[in-house]
């Protein structure tokens, strides 16, 4: 999450979606009064304890609201990515099991035993793109939501919605894997389908 009182914005971070790309791109343009949270590269807290005390970067918007009120909210431009929702959980599984070799050695097979394992679907990182970008109600609460698929074009709109300079996005975090067309099989996509069929239809995603 980025908080930029000085440029009246909030960049929600949803997990592989780009977000550290974006992060890079925009630090150059906060002041000393904004602040970002991130575990990933060094470690950047929020100065609010509730936020920080969440111990990673991908704060939701209730979480935020919760501690500053919507009304406060409500002032500054909200964004954030997305990302196809099977293409971002093979990119969540090869960055989890980037160091096990069970992975390599069937990654189909390493998914849907993990999608068994309470613990691993309890984890943000495979959370619903959704419940961090919607309020109470279970609406759209942000005023712009780009896509991972047209990064930058996308942030190119952020930037002339904010009047900052455009920037080309750097490669951040990047997890290697195959094309998700290769890797799910039908079990696994209806299982996916099962999982995140709101983010589909939020985002609409074609499944």
């Amino acid at each position: 999450m980025i908080f930029s009182g000085s440029r009246r914005f909030v960049f929600f971070a949803v997990p592989k979606t780009g977000t550290h790309a974006i992060r890079e791109a925009m630090r150059p343009h906060l002041s000393e009064s904004d602040w970002e949270q991130q575990l990933r590269f060094g470690k950047q807290l929020s100065p609010l304890p509730e936020i920080a005390a969440v111990n990673h970067g991908h704060v939701s918007y209730q979480q935020l609201c919760s501690v500053l009120g919507v009304k406060v909210i409500s002032e500054f431009f909200r964004f954030a990515f997305v990302r196809h929702p099977f293409d971002r959980f093979v990119s969540v599984c090869a960055f989890l099991a980037r160091t096990d070799p069970s992975y390599e050695q069937d990654p189909t097979d390493w998914m849907k035993r993990a999608l068994l394992r309470p613990q691993f679907c309890k984890r943000v990182l495979v959370a619903p793109q959704h419940t961090l970008l919607c309020d109470e109600t279970s609406n759209m609460a942000l005023d712009f939501i780009g896509r991972y698929e047209s990064l930058q074009a996308d942030f190119d709109t952020v930037c002339d919605r904010l009047a900052l300079p455009k920037a080309t996005l750097p490669h951040r975090n990047r997890s290697e894997h195959d094309e998700y067309q290769n890797l799910l099989d039908d079990e696994l996509k209806d299982a996916l389908w099962q999982r995140y069929q709101q983010d589909f239809s939020a985002f609409n995603y074609a499944p």
